[in-house]
């Protein structure tokens, strides 16, 4: 990364993400800079790597993909090709809206996110039960999302 956060820094991060639609103007006002030194700024966050894009959150519900499923997966053996293998064939699945490698009893927790059980049916046996290397799965149907947020500054 390379750059060390300050708190202005950490003010401007706090404020796009708040809102990554301010103006440049707007978030040098929030943040106490002028606009152009502000804009160096955001920009030298994005060359950093702290800033990683802009996007607009959606509702996944009002989209048609109101049923989610977390799915636990095991694969025969956690090795190097056979990892790349289901990590490959999970980038393909538009399905998948998360997929992490993880440590314990199963090798990758994934989300899914589609419009109903039928569609998710239709998803576990014609896609994800054909990977190769997967061994076991384990789905779970969450009743309502508690919490749900991105990493804050404060």
């Amino acid at each position: 990364m390379g750059k060390t956060l300050d708190p202005l820094d950490r003010r401007i991060l706090a404020q796009l993400q708040e809102d990554g639609r301010l103006t440049h103007r707007e978030l040098a006002d929030r943040v106490g800079l002028s606009p152009t030194p502000c804009a160096r700024r955001v920009r030298m966050l994005e060359e950093a790597g702290y800033i990683t894009g802009f996007t607009a959150l959606l509702d996944e519900a009002r989209l048609g993909f109101g049923f989610s499923v977390f799915v636990s997966v095991k694969l025969d053996r956690q090795i190097g090709d056979q990892l790349a293998t289901f990590e490959k064939a999970i980038a393909l699945c538009p399905e998948v809206v998360d997929c992490w490698l993880m440590t314990g009893n199963r090798d990758y927790l994934l989300r899914i996110a589609v419009a109903d059980l039928a569609e998710y049916e239709r998803f576990l046996t014609g896609r994800l039960t054909k990977i190769p290397g997967v061994a076991s799965l384990e789905s779970s149907i969450p009743i309502r999302r508690v919490k749900g947020r991105q990493s804050r500054l404060v």
